[in-house]
């Protein structure tokens, strides 16, 4: 579903029709049978049925967490609801740190610009 973000080149369009938001995720599958067809911003406006039934369209990926750029994302506990509902196993994937961790790495090397990973090409 689009996110009308408003100053943006869609704001001011129509709203998409679920059914036909769904058929643009099966499309989407059998065009690209092996990428991942992600539902992202405007899940929170997608009720729980509009989202099942592009699981079963053939969507396969999310963006889990509390915000996507500029839009929030459902509540972690919602999703793991829904995927209960649905029978859907997500899949577990490892990462170094969570987003607390790396945006304080990222504050520390900011204070100590002069890195190996960081310079200032102002000098």
């Amino acid at each position: 579903m689009l996110v009308k973000v408003k100053g943006t080149p869609l704001a001011d369009n129509d709203d998409v029709d679920p059914f036909d938001f769904v058929r643009t995720i099966a499309v989407a599958r059998i065009m690209m049978p092996r990428s991942h067809v992600r539902l992202s911003a405007g899940r929170e406006q997608m009720s729980e049925q509009t989202q099942a039934m592009c699981f079963m369209a053939g969507a396969n990926s999310i963006f889990y967490g509390c915000k996507l750029l500029t839009t929030p994302n459902p509540e972690e506990d919602k999703d793991r609801v829904l995927f209960r509902k649905l029978g859907l196993n997500p899949q577990h994937t490892e990462t170094e740190s969570g987003d607390n961790e790396q945006q304080q790495a990222l504050t520390a090397q900011l204070m100590n610009a002069d890195t190996d990973l960081f310079y200032n090409a102002a000098l």
